[in-house]
């Protein structure tokens, strides 16, 4: 009877390996972020600019009384500011900081869909070759012939990173 309940979970057992990824735009590179850290899809809207920030600070929503920083990724992977148009989406994802759990927003193009990316689909980042910095990325997922960038958001947006660019910022402005 114990054997027969191991066969039946051993099909589950193997989808379980899977994880989730929520797959978007940008430009014309296809990116994914685990599901696991996407909190909603917002529509592109309402974003506050606030002066003396980085290129790809984009500035602030209120999302039900809270004030949530929206971060350009396009600008936040050293390209130009993504151009706003209908299918823009604002993902709401949680980093963890120093123990703490933040929310933020990241602009992309378009989002795509949900999908389950098998651990075997999974290659290690490459040294070379994309556009984006190598520790930006966790992983090369293969769907369907394709390999979508699957990003490390702790490490795209890293808190501390951008608060020490944000102060560079604001040297720099002091110059003037």
């Amino acid at each position: 009877m114990g054997e027969s309940s191991n066969r039946e979970r051993s099909p589950s057992a193997a989808t379980a390996g899977n994880q989730q990824y929520l797959t978007f735009q940008l430009a014309e590179e296809m990116f994914a972020v685990g599901i696991q850290q996407v909190r909603e899809i917002i529509e592109y809207g309402n974003v506050t600019t606030v002066p003396m920030m980085p290129r790809f600070v984009r500035g602030v929503i209120n999302l039900r009384g809270s004030v949530v920083p929206v971060i350009d990724l396009s600008a936040r992977f050293g390209r130009g500011t993504s151009t706003i148009h209908r299918r823009t989406c604002v993902v709401m994802v949680e980093i963890e900081h120093e123990g703490v759990q933040q929310e933020l927003g990241m602009i992309v193009d378009a989002v795509s869909e949900v999908l389950d990316i098998p651990p075997s689909e999974i290659e290690p980042a490459p040294a070379f070759g994309a556009r984006i910095r190598a520790d930006f990325i966790s992983g090369m997922g293969k769907i369907e012939g394709r390999f979508v960038i699957l990003l490390d958001v702790d490490k795209v947006l890293a808190v501390d990173e951008m608060a020490a660019l944000s102060e560079l910022v604001e040297r720099d402005a002091g110059r003037d």
